[in-house]
């Protein structure tokens, strides 16, 4: 499985900002931290504001902060998000599947197993783990 480059960074964004409460976090700095487009990021945040994980705050002193605690942002929940337009094979995607072999092909549900259990390990865990080297990553992250 390949996450999408959108799932990454918001997953490097959640990280950043639990691993440096209570402080605001600006895009700025994010992007700044990892190398990555302002622009891009941008977009990223304001998903995860749209989705509940991230909260805004704006003005002078502004930037994100956690919308909920770290413990109940759960990984898999946060992936699915991240990805939901994005089926792992086109026979998944019932709309646009054009794949002729569908109707009898066994690999669909071997398929369908594999990322059951991708999900079932993320769901594991949540944003508090990744954490858990949170002095580390505040040297790393400044």
């Amino acid at each position: 499985m390949k996450l999408a480059l959108f799932t990454d960074y918001a997953f490097r964004l959640l990280i950043q900002i639990a691993a440096t409460e209570p402080e605001l976090v600006t895009i700025s700095k994010a992007a700044e931290s990892y190398g990555i487009s302002r622009n891009h990021l941008t977009k990223i945040a304001n998903e995860l504001v749209r989705g509940g994980y991230l909260a805004a705050v704006r003005g002078r002193n502004g930037g994100l902060h956690l919308a909920r605690p770290a413990k109940s942002i759960n990984v898999g929940d946060v992936v699915r998000f991240c990805e939901s337009n994005t089926p792992l094979v086109e026979c998944f995607d019932h709309i646009n599947n054009t794949c002729v072999i569908t109707p009898s092909c066994t690999l669909k549900s071997i398929l369908y197993a594999a990322e059951s259990a991708f999900y079932a390990v993320l769901s594991a865990h949540n944003l508090a783990d990744l954490v858990a080297h949170r002095t580390e990553l505040r040297k790393i992250l400044g």
